[in-house]
């Protein structure tokens, strides 16, 4: 039987499968077309900027870092040009230490190099661009340049470095920069984000000094370029580009000149000088020995050179100055004896029968040889330097009055001076104590351990910082000025400079009469007492005080004697001074270290400190070399014209003879805008003595104690 087709069923069938067929046909053409709307339309200028971003790259342009300069303008720190061969670790081919093998066969790559590069790789992350050399030369670079195509990932970088034409001249001042470490980065990120940008592309950063503290006046303004890049990331044209602004100048009111004779005297010693202008905070000199040279860090410092510095027994790598506590010894007997005066503890004409000993409580404190200097009033304490009456001046005012007289002048606090780094020590009174101790049997303040305090040993521990701020605030009529380190900065572009805001001297408001008391009895000190002999011939007046601290206790009953003890078991050398007494410019505290006694280490170096700042005299190389070897009195040889002597100083050229050779001119160039001086300091011209005032002619309302008795 024969089936016949409904025709008409299957046209409806065949209709409805075309429409539906047209209706996906549709719907797939308006999702095309919809999609082509959402990418040329609506997403339209996203799509295009990461086009461009493909072609295209924005790189920062790091700025120049500024320089520094002493207050009369010579060149601290400095920058130059040297080529840099760099790898990127994410970016190699093969493995790095096959890499950096066939690298040596083209380019110089010492062990040391290799252990820097591993340790600032341990610092960085993979994607960074890290240096394997540094400071290539010309042949160098254009070996590599020809074999550049086998070393995908590595290139030649040209970067700007630091330098420090001086090498370790006031090295401690003025810091040094290094490459930024994981955890600075962590900091830099807590920044606001306007500060954080501007840090793009900045591999380096402050790590010491007015380097660290005044980062971001030296930094400078990042700027930025566009280029054009290949398919393989290459530049290809650059775009457009907004320059980078170099960092400020900071101006240092050292005086580098100053610096380096202080340096130069204390020789291998070790110790600190800080020299202070009364009247405005302004410090001259800040010295700590032994030094180090700041150009060791600026590329990475290698193992050899780190272990020598962290692991010297002399510590180069302590600021003295600024982190160095020590007591204070005989030279806190001026301030004890302001104290005695402010506090009505003792009147000035109070006679102390000095018996060359003084007991309490069954222990027996000594005087300097055991010997007696009879009845002694305050002049005489502190010019002939009697402990005896110190002893029982402490005791009479107790651990907790003497803080309280001793704090406002800056003893044992912070300074503020304007870089970081900056320690307490120690001023004790019986709450620190509690404090400081754990043990309940420890925390209990005796009266017996009050006495030593009185002529500056004890549990006290002061910086020389402290201590010529607290004798810069004396001499200047009990007005203390902060001490400071950088007095302007001069803009890179408008070179205009903007003195550093400071803040309002604070007046401690003691008594005229009672500080002229105390600054006769220093001058006193540099014409008949202790640092007579190094004061001799001076034509001009100065006030001093000699001091001579333990490094380690004396056993009861025993006789100190330096020559049975190991070298730094010795007493420490210290002075304390300021000239022309009557007006003081300048006011310096200074330690030399397990050097003895104070006139003959210490105060030889503030004399000769003086002479240059008052005189215009440099000290002849005879002199300076007694003065190293701690033999030295009032100056001998013939004194030279300090403001002729030979600068840059011939010891100094190790940094730049370590440059290449575009660099080593730049410096050239930097020494000859120096102040013009000879070359050589053997023709120096003989100095001609300068007249300052030789005697005292105060208004007696003022200075009613200058009077002679």
């Amino acid at each position: 039987m024969t089936e016949l087709r409904n025709v008409e069923a299957e046209l409806t069938r065949f209709r409805a499968r075309v429409l539906v067929a047209s209706a996906a046909v549709l719907m797939c053409f308006l999702l095309l077309v919809s999609r082509l709307v959402w990418l040329q339309v609506v997403k339209h200028a996203e799509f295009d900027d990461q086009a461009e971003a493909n072609r295209t790259a924005i790189v920062p342009i790091v700025p120049n870092r500024g320089l520094i300069t002493d207050r009369n303008g010579i060149v601290l720190a400095t920058n130059y040009s040297a080529y840099t061969l760099e790898i990127t670790p994410s970016r190699l081919a093969r493995p790095l230490e096959q890499v950096i093998d066939e690298l040596s066969q083209v380019i110089d790559i010492q062990s040391r190099d290799r252990r820097r590069f591993r340790k600032l790789q341990e610092e960085s992350k993979s994607i960074d661009s890290l240096p394997i050399r540094t400071k290539l030369t010309d042949e160098e670079v254009a070996r590599f340049t020809v074999q550049r195509f086998r070393f995908p990932g590595v290139e030649i970088k040209a970067r700007l470095f630091r330098n420090y034409p001086w090498g370790e001249l006031a090295s401690h001042a003025i810091g040094y920069i290094g490459r930024i470490n994981q955890t600075e980065k962590k900091q830099i990120e807590e920044w606001p984000d306007e500060e954080q940008g501007n840090y793009r592309g900045t591999e380096y950063i402050g790590k010491l000094g007015v380097e660290q503290s005044f980062e971001k006046e030296l930094h400078g303004i990042t700027g930025v370029e566009q280029v054009e890049t290949s398919a393989g990331g290459r530049a290809v044209r650059k775009l457009a580009s907004s320059p980078a602004t170099p960092g400020n100048t900071v101006v240092l009111s050292l005086d580098i000149k100053m610096q380096k004779l202080v340096e130069d005297l204390y020789g291998d010693r070790r110790g600190a000088l800080v020299a202070i202008e009364p009247k405005t905070g302004q410090i001259l000199a800040f010295v700590s020995k032994p030094t180090f040279d700041p150009n060791l860090f600026v590329d990475g410092i290698d193992q050899e050179n780190w272990t020598m510095l962290n692991e010297s027994l002399d510590k180069p790598l302590l600021n003295r100055a600024l982190r160095g506590t020590y007591p204070a010894g005989s030279t806190y007997k001026p301030f004890m004896a302001l104290a005695a005066l402010e506090t009505g503890k003792r009147s000035a004409s109070q006679v102390i029968m000095d018996g060359g000993s003084w007991s309490f409580g069954g222990h027996v404190f000594r005087s300097h040889g055991d010997h007696g200097l009879g009845p002694v009033d305050m002049h005489a304490s502190i010019v002939k330097s009697s402990n005896v009456y110190y002893y029982s001046l402490a005791n009479e005012m107790g651990v907790d009055l003497i803080h309280d007289f001793m704090k406002p002048l800056g003893f044992g606090q912070l300074t503020g001076i304007d870089i970081f780094g900056e320690v307490r020590g120690v001023l004790p009174s019986q709450e620190w104590k509690r404090n400081y101790y754990r043990r309940p049997e420890q925390k209990k303040w005796f009266a017996g351990e009050t006495i030593s305090l009185g002529i500056g040993q004890g549990y006290n521990s002061f910086t020389m910082l402290q201590i010529s701020h607290a004798l810069a605030a004396v001499v200047n009529n009990g007005v203390k000025n902060k001490p400071h380190l950088v007095i302007a900065t001069q803009d890179s572009t408008t070179k205009q400079k903007t003195p550093i805001p400071k803040p309002a001297p604070v007046d401690l408001h003691f008594k005229p009469e009672h500080l002229a008391v105390i600054k006769k009895a220093m001058v006193g000190v540099s014409q008949a007492g202790t640092s007579a002999g190094v004061f001799r011939g001076a034509p001009y007046l100065s006030g001093g005080k000699t001091g001579t601290a333990q490094a380690v206790t004396i056993a009861q009953g025993t006789k100190y004697n330096a020559s049975k003890l190991e070298e730094h078991q010795r007493d420490h050398s210290l002075y304390i001074a300021f000239a022309p007494a009557e007006e003081p410019k300048l006011a310096i505290a200074m330690i030399v270290e397990n050097a003895g006694f104070g006139a003959v280490a210490a105060a030889p170096i503030a004399r000769r400190v003086f002479d240059y700042h008052l005189l215009d005299q440099y000290p002849s190389e005879q002199d300076m070399e007694l003065v190293r070897q701690g033999k030295a009195g009032a100056p001998v040889g013939v004194p030279r014209i300090a403001s002729q002597v030979a600068w840059p100083p011939s010891a100094a050229g190790a940094a730049a003879a370590a440059m290449p050779p575009a660099s080593a001119a730049s410096a050239a160039a930097l020494a000859k805008a120096a102040p013009a001086v000879p070359a050589t300091t053997a023709a120096a011209p003989v100095a001609a003595p300068r007249t300052v005032p030789t005697a005292y002619h105060p208004g007696t309302a003022i200075h009613p104690a200058f009077v002679p008795r």
